[in-house]
């Protein structure tokens, strides 16, 4: 009998990325790191049915390792996101040796048995140059590496990375035109650039492959041009609105996961990754659940 459709909830490693030794300059270093048998072990004790692996974090990309990673994967049953770009992926289209990697990581994301792979285009870091030849030239780029892509079986998803609004990414996948070509949809990034989330949905919605699900509020005493300004809470204890984010996805009828993403923390919640993310998976489970399908 067929399994009736749902939301599924998933997690993307970068919420532990303190723990796997990228410490921000207002955090503190955990002494024991984590390790990728570590993260995979975790996603499944909360009993989620995907993972998004950031490739930042893996600590090599030999063919036994990644075959070992498909088959640690494949044992827990994970639907999977290959992660690219951390953290200033192509860097607008400037940054062309990145574009050579970010062809050599497909085969890594096939390696692990992924056919979907985040990639980054830009970042905060050039948020403030001029957007137009940006997006030209990412759209040259990505008109490339699409077909890289098409012949490993294997579909971009662009993450709005603190960079571009969703009219600037529509216009991109408009011209990119591909259906090896969408988007990672981060609900808190799209925030930041103060893009409602909820209509950035509206207007992306058939193109999201994958998600990066943040629930946010303003920390008080940091300045607003300061990227973390807006800093992760628990899902539901926050500003975006994540039901109809979710219900829009489920109407579409997306096929991926509804992962779980956090980057720096609340004060009010600092160094408490493993309660935000397990109270943020059961929040998406209860998400999933309210959708109408």
């Amino acid at each position: 009998m067929k399994t009736p459709y749902r939301l599924k909830t998933g997690i993307d490693s970068y919420c532990f990325h303190r723990l796997f030794g990228e410490v921000y300059p207002h955090q503190f270093k955990k002494e024991a790191l984590f390790s990728m048998e570590d993260f995979l072990a975790y996603a499944k004790s909360v009993d989620v049915d995907g993972v998004s692996l950031e490739s930042c974090f893996f600590p090599s990309f030999s063919d036994d390792y990644l075959a070992e990673v498909k088959t640690w994967l494949d044992d827990y049953d994970f639907d999977r996101v290959y992660a690219w770009g951390h953290p200033d992926g192509l860097e607008g289209g400037k940054n062309l040796k990145e574009f050579d990697a970010m062809l050599e990581h497909i085969h890594h994301a096939k390696a692990i048995g992924a056919d979907v792979m985040r990639v980054v285009g830009s970042s905060l870091m050039f948020r403030f140059e001029p957007h137009e030849p940006q997006l030209e030239k990412l759209a040259e780029l990505f008109k490339i590496a699409v077909k890289e892509a098409e012949s490993n079986g294997i579909k971009l998803a662009i993450e709005n990375h603190i960079d571009y609004n969703s009219d600037e990414l529509l216009g991109l996948l408009k011209d990119v035109d591909s259906p090896y070509f969408g988007i990672n949809f981060d609900s808190g990034n799209f925030l930041r650039v103060l893009d409602d989330p909820v209509k950035a949905m509206e207007k992306l919605a058939p193109y999201v492959m994958a998600t990066h699900i943040k629930d946010m509020l303003p920390v008080p005493g940091i300045s607003v041009d300061e990227w973390y300004f807006f800093s992760c809470v628990p899902t539901g204890k926050g500003l975006i609105d994540n039901q109809r984010i979710a219900q829009l996805l489920v109407d579409q009828g997306y096929e991926g996961f509804f992962a779980v993403e956090t980057d720096t923390l609340h004060p009010d919640y600092a160094f408490e990754e493993f309660s935000v993310v397990s109270k943020s998976v059961q929040q998406l489970k209860n998400i999933s659940a309210n959708c109408q399908y």
